[in-house]
């Protein structure tokens, strides 16, 4: 069960994540959309910092602290930017989402197996056929 939470989580937090994106108003500036955004994300982690117990020291966190700390936060925002934009240009939210994911496990299937030494299958071969075939017929509906 504890092997699964995490992923339940991240499930949940898209499907909020997604409607709270489409239902974001067109009229509103989105770069101060996400300013609002992240000053709610910044203070709620702010208060689970306080609650998750963790061995190490501030200092220590701070020692720890690369440039994937940085990047992410480009990334994040530069996401949070596209999907917006995305819902904006008229996207329908049953395929944008699944577009993009099944677009960025695809690219992520050869970075896995060159940067990180994870093995690449003939099943993940013949999903990555299945995926692409998905994404065609997924925005072919569109019309």
């Amino acid at each position: 069960m504890l092997y699964y939470l995490p992923l339940v989580l991240t499930v949940v937090a898209n499907v909020f994540y997604h409607i709270s994106q489409k239902y974001t108003s067109n009229s509103i500036n989105p770069i101060f959309s996400l300013f609002v955004t992240y000053l709610v994300a910044t203070a709620l982690s702010a208060v689970i910092l306080v609650f998750y117990k963790h061995e190490n020291t501030t200092a220590d966190n701070m020692r720890e602290l690369n440039w994937s700390a940085f990047t992410l936060g480009l990334a994040i925002v530069l996401l949070e930017l596209g999907f917006l934009l995305v819902y904006r240009v008229g996207w329908d939210i049953r395929v944008a989402s699944i577009t993009s994911t099944i677009t960025l496990a695809i690219i992520l299937l050869p970075i896995g197996r060159f940067m990180f030494g994870e093995t690449v299958s003939l099943v993940n071969v013949i999903g990555v056929g299945v995926s692409v075939v998905g994404i065609v017929l997924m925005n072919y509906s569109r019309g």
